[in-house]
């Protein structure tokens, strides 16, 4: 089922097929990941393996609201020695900085998606960003429970969280980029 675009009313925003409810991110069909540069070349996905959140669809869809959590040390490159450097206080610092936090703000509608705002904590800065979110559907899964997905999307720069090592080529390119892309899909279980 392919949501419609929201629609605009005196009372909030009216969108077909929508569920008002608290909805609990289901892991093993979501993905959590971001997107940097490497080497000045590749952009270079990963996900990470352990994150959980919940959701709260209001009546009026723009009084909902988000709250999730991302463990840190479960980035999974796909190399032991670069997943360690992460984790590192040159990064992460996840000794210090095991859990990064997001919590919504506030919902505006936005055309066929929405922003929401909020505050990221991230190696214990927080700072404001703005998830581009699209609205994937409502249905029901494979064992009668009510389902939501959603997918979104932000652009951060990791120099705002703290995190300034700037790993260089002998040529000058940084090894990772500043921009960092964090994407979202996520499928969420109602209680």
């Amino acid at each position: 089922m392919t949501v419609s675009e929201p629609r605009t009313t005196t009372s909030g925003v009216e969108i077909a097929g929508y569920v008002a409810g608290t909805w609990d991110v289901d892991p093993v069909h979501s993905d959590v990941s971001i997107v940097v540069r490497h080497l000045g070349l590749t952009r270079f996905r990963r996900s990470f393996r352990k994150f959980r959140g919940e959701f709260v669809t209001a009546e009026n869809p723009l009084d909902s609201t988000v709250t999730a959590n991302i463990d840190m040390s479960s980035l999974d490159t796909g190399l032991e020695t670069f997943d360690r450097h992460l984790r590192s206080a040159d990064y992460f610092d996840v000794d210090n900085h095991p859990t990064a936090r997001f919590r919504s703000t506030g919902v505006r509608p936005r055309g066929e998606r929405f922003g929401m705002d909020g505050e990221l904590t991230l190696r214990g800065v927080t700072r404001p960003v703005t998830l581009d979110v699209e609205l994937l559907g409502f249905g029901v899964g494979m064992n009668g429970e009510q389902k939501a997905a959603f997918s979104a999307g932000t652009t951060v720069n990791r120099h705002d969280f703290g995190i300034t090592f700037d790993g260089r080529l002998a040529d000058g390119r940084l090894i990772v980029g500043n921009e960092v892309r964090v994407l979202l899909e996520i499928e969420a279980v109602a209680r």
